[in-house]
């Protein structure tokens, strides 16, 4: 009997009426895969997994041994997963904005793994703007739809997408795919919630690059806050002229860029303290110069223009803004006593659309030009104007209310397929092109599933729902010998099923409470969530923890493992290991005979692995086990066809390339290892062989070459397998692991 509602022994997961049964489809010929004797509970279709079916089980054992044959430096495996939750198709246009939680916003496509963003969250009777983290990052490829709002917001978005409706909840971008089960979509009745962006001029990607934009800014700035001082003076014997230029801020970040923009204009300012802390003030730091020459430009610049052109109005913006702006409670408010000030302040919103309003002015002449239309018309002024200074431009806090119109206009098909990026967040949600946005969880890497090499790698994933208790369990028996205990050797426990099931504190925890040594081997940066957990058992017993990387170039990565966290991304995560206080090796997994064997690729990537303070490598060829070989072939021939001859030859005995092949990356790798002080972490072949990488197994004769001069990859997919699955599976497999 199948039950509609299971909560595993966390308490963190619940899906209620997601059950499948037999006849749903789930998963035909279920007792044939073994899935029955695994103890299932049942299986789940969700829509946040779109085309995945988690099969939840009540396993037996947790541990596994690993055949003597395969001569691991360990004995046992943890797996907590089987299968690969690798088809996501959560995902946004590169260009897409992503709220940061200093209030800026900046394209997903240039969005960094650590980064601080703003994501939402209940509290009370309001959901409000919270900051998260950036957990994860990927790119992909999936049919593109276009989501258009009433106030001229535009989100290129695939199908499976979700966005926060006013009212209603989550909803899909697009409906389901026929035979999958329905799920809520976008209709033109919805509204999303959020700010929204508005139309977007192509001219505000990058306006502090405009000599225009920055002499509006110093001319808001200097006005508004600056001191130009000039005076005769008469001293017995000599008379002369004083000239005086000094501008005191307390933010830093609008004095370093009034200090960048005035030496593109070729004028070299100083800058010194000008007044200290107080109980009431901040310390403020003041920019001056006294040479005629600057002070005589730095009167030129600030000109009032004839007919100023747009760039120079945004600027003018940002640096007035900067100068005497303020954004608290809710209201945009520049204020300054001199009429032109406040008249140029006026006009060159009314120019932008930005809808405004003047205050009366108060006591002593100061008069106020107040921005109207919420925060949607506020969120508007910055993306416009950028100005400088972060702490006037946060939102965390704040209500999530929507003051303009984003009702949906239409939601389009485009017809073609676009590269996509997903995030993973703390808060599972982040702001995209200002509206709530719904995000997935982190990325699985290189895991296989028992079932079908095909399609059942991504879309069938059993799930060991108790395997922290029967770790438990296991750890506390009489025989048990705390030998040591590799995750990762077989499926990444970090994949992204993990973000919905976390399992893995419960199983660090067992591990460390039994003293039990043990090392994690991961390429997804979900990792990042447990290394406070991690860096606690390190106290109790030995941790071991390494990221798999194989490639340095984004391009060849994406084709070979699409989907997968970037090498940026786990570049980072080495760091973040690292700054946690833990080692973290590297699995250089696997190296693809003319793919990624070159020497510039090796040293390229061992380079960028010293870099990130790595503190060992090792290096694994590509292995072809019999349901991988044939999926990674078929890639082959269709997207580097002059290759598969080579590859036939390498790979002429079976599942390992010839000796002769791994003598001769051995003999190129070792070398790169000693010279950046890994030497001792890569181990030679076992055979002992000293043949070389002879000629006639080349495809062609080509010599050293450069990674990509022989084929260049085309961005194909990959089915069914990823570098790990292919390079490195030992638990259960019963054959010689060769090593470098």
């Amino acid at each position: 009997m199948t039950p509609k509602s299971y909560t595993c022994s966390n308490g963190r997961v619940r899906w209620d009426g997601q059950a499948v049964g037999a006849d749903d489809g789930a998963l035909p010929g279920l007792e044939r895969a073994g899935l029955a004797r695994l103890g299932l509970v049942r299986s789940v279709k969700t829509p946040e997994f779109a085309g995945v079916t988690f099969h939840e089980v009540m396993s037996k054992s947790a541990l596994s041994k690993v055949p003597a044959a395969s001569r691991m430096p360990f004995g046992w495996t943890v797996n907590p997963y089987r299968g690969c939750s690798h088809a996501c198709r959560y995902c946004t246009s590169p260009d897409t904005l992503v709220m940061m939680a200093d209030g800026r916003q900046k394209p997903i496509r240039d969005l960094r793994v650590g980064e601080r963003i703003v994501g939402t969250e209940s509290r009370g009777k309001y959901r409000r703007y919270v900051q998260t983290e950036v957990l994860a990052w990927w790119a992909t490829r999936r049919p593109a739809h276009r989501v258009t709002l009433a106030d001229g917001t535009e989100i290129v978005a695939s199908g499976d997408h979700r966005f926060l409706v006013s009212g209603r909840g989550w909803k899909h971008v697009a409906s389901a795919l026929p035979g999958d089960a329905q799920r809520p979509y976008l209709t033109t009745n919805n509204s999303l919630m959020g700010f929204g962006t508005g139309p977007r001029p192509s001219v505000l990607e990058l306006p502090e690059s405009s000599p225009e934009y920055r002499r509006g800014y110093l001319t808001g700035m200097i006005r508004g806050d600056g001191m130009l001082f000039e005076k005769n003076y008469e001293r017995p014997g000599r008379t002369g002229r004083v000239t005086h230029f000094r501008l005191a801020l307390v933010d830093a970040e609008a004095l370093e860029r009034s200090t960048e923009y005035l030496a593109l204009e070729g004028i070299r300012v100083h800058r010194r303290p000008f007044s200290p802390a107080t109980p009431a003030r901040r310390p403020m730091d003041a920019i001056h110069t006294a040479r005629r020459a600057d002070y005589r430009a730095i009167r030129s610049i600030i000109d009032w223009p004839v007919n100023p052109s747009v760039e120079w109005k945004r600027g003018f913006l940002a640096g007035i803004f900067d100068a005497e702006g303020s954004c608290s409670r809710g209201i945009l408010r520049i204020a300054n006593k001199d009429e032109e000030i406040l008249s140029r302040t006026s006009g060159a919103m009314d120019a932008l659309g930005i809808s405004n309003v003047r205050e009366r002015a108060r006591e002593g002449g100061v008069a106020t030009i107040r921005v109207i239309g919420g925060m949607s018309a506020r969120q508007r002024f910055f993306r416009t104007t950028r100005p400088a200074i972060s702490r006037k431009l946060g939102i965390l806090g704040t209500a999530v209310k929507t003051s303009c119109d984003l009702r949906v206009v239409s939601v389009e098909d485009l017809g073609f397929e676009q590269e996509m990026i997903d995030i993973t967040t703390g808060t599972g949600d982040f702001i995209a092109n200002g509206v709530v946005s719904h995000n997935c969880f982190a990325r699985p890497t290189h895991e296989y599933l028992d079932l079908d090499a095909g399609k059942d790698f991504d879309s069938e994933v059993v799930v060991k729902m108790n395997v922290d208790q029967v770790l438990r369990a296991e750890l506390a028996k009489p025989s048990w010998r705390r030998e040591p205990v590799a995750l990762g050797t077989n499926t990444d426990p970090y994949q992204r099923a993990e973000g919905r099931y976390r399992l893995m504190p419960g199983i660090i925890g067992a591990l460390a409470d039994s003293g039990t040594p043990f090392s994690i081997l991961t390429k997804g940066t979900l990792l990042r969530r447990d290394l406070p957990l991690i860096a606690e058992a390190a106290q109790r017993v030995e941790v071991g923890l390494g990221v798999s990387l194989a490639f340095v170039d984004d391009e060849l990565q994406q084709a070979v493992e699409p989907g997968t966290p970037t090498p940026r991304a786990r570049l980072d995560l080495i760091r973040a290991v690292r700054a946690a206080g833990l080692p973290c090796g590297v699995m250089v997994a696997p190296v693809l005979p003319w793919l990624t064997d070159s020497r510039d690729h090796l040293r390229r990537l061992l380079d960028a692995v010293a870099d990130a303070g790595a503190t060992g490598v090792t290096v694994v060829p590509l292995h072809l086990k019999p349901g991988t070989r044939e999926w990674y072939l078929q890639w082959l021939e269709r997207d580097h066809p002059r290759v598969v001859a080579g590859y036939e030859r390498v790979f002429a005995r079976g599942t390992y390339a010839l000796e002769a092949y791994r003598q001769w990356l051995w003999d190129r790798v070792q070398p790169l290892l000693d010279e950046r002080g890994f030497g001792s972490s890569g181990h030679r072949a076992r055979s002992g062989a000293t043949g070389r990488f002879h000629d006639e197994l080349r495809p062609h004769d080509e010599g050293d070459y450069p990674a990509g001069s022989i084929v260049e990859p085309t961005g194909g997919a990959l089915p069914g397998m990823s570098p790990d699955g292919a390079g490195l599976e030992v638990a259960g497999a019963g054959v010689e692991q060769v090593l470098f």
